[in-house]
């Protein structure tokens, strides 16, 4: 059985566009507004990627850490954020979702606990930032025995050979991290390197879903269209603080900024 995020790759490239994936803090400002802003986005992203936040998040730029600030003030656990996903799967636009984090909470959580948790509530698929390969081997397995993609990271210092292995043990998805900088850096790769770097990549197994992140906003997002996904967060939390701080809506303006992410590239 294939899955889920599988699927919505397939579909994408059938419509002859990249995947949209979207990416926010669990929490971020407050649980149900979590929750009502990833119902809302999901009308226009294809999958969802939530963070679950961590109060020394190393690859974290200053949007993503604020975020994450917002959602530890106000007490946020790991079960509210399962919580949040099994009611987002329950609403009207649910779409495969991707937890974003930190090893660390996973293991005080309890590995086994963790994944059943992810069935459980319908999580589709990781990304565990601080776990390389090859010391990822033995959880990206148990993930597999649970229906749960476990998502692996390459970047522009990862080695051929390296990349290679790393692709041969991967799932449903890799994710490029397209420079060297922390989430929300400015783009200071050109879209074209950035192309020419993807290109290498997705030859060594062209089945294997390919998405970039990092420095993707409204501005750069076009013009890396060819591609099989982009990730767009750091611009999302950005929105988020500047809602609150204007006393605005985050739900409703973020809509309008992924549905005009979406215009960009189908």
């Amino acid at each position: 059985m294939t899955s889920k995020i599988f699927e919505t790759f397939k579909k994408c490239k059938s419509e002859n566009r990249p995947a949209l994936l979207t990416y926010t803090v669990a929490g971020d400002n407050t649980k149900n507004k979590s929750l009502e802003i990833i119902k809302s986005i999901a009308q226009h992203a294809d999958i969802i990627e939530l963070g679950f936040p961590h109060n020394t998040p190393v690859a974290d730029g200053g949007q993503i850490q604020e975020s994450s600030h917002r959602a530890l003030k106000n007490g946020i656990k790991l079960n509210d954020i399962f919580e949040i996903v099994k009611n987002f799967k329950k609403s009207k636009h649910a779409k495969p979702i991707i937890l974003m984090g930190y090893f660390n909470l996973i293991m005080q959580y309890g590995q086994t606990s963790f994944l059943r948790q992810c069935k459980m509530k319908g999580v589709d698929g990781l990304i565990i930032v601080d776990l390389p390969h090859p010391e990822n081997r033995l959880f990206a397995s148990q993930c597999k025995k649970y229906s749960v993609n476990f998502i692996q990271l390459v970047s522009p210092t990862t080695t051929m050979k390296r990349m290679k292995k790393i692709i041969k043990d991967s799932h449903d998805m890799v994710y490029y991290i397209s420079m060297l900088s922390t989430t929300g850096g400015k783009l200071n790769v050109s879209p074209k390197k950035i192309l020419e770097n993807y290109k290498r990549i997705k030859k060594i197994n062209p089945k294997k879903n390919l998405v970039i992140g990092f420095g993707i906003t409204t501005k750069t997002i076009a013009s890396l269209k060819n591609t099989d996904g982009l990730v767009v967060g750091s611009q999302l939390c950005k929105e988020i603080t500047r809602s609150l701080k204007l006393r605005q809506n985050p739900v409703t303006n973020l809509n309008i900024m992924v549905r005009n992410l979406k215009k960009e590239i189908v």
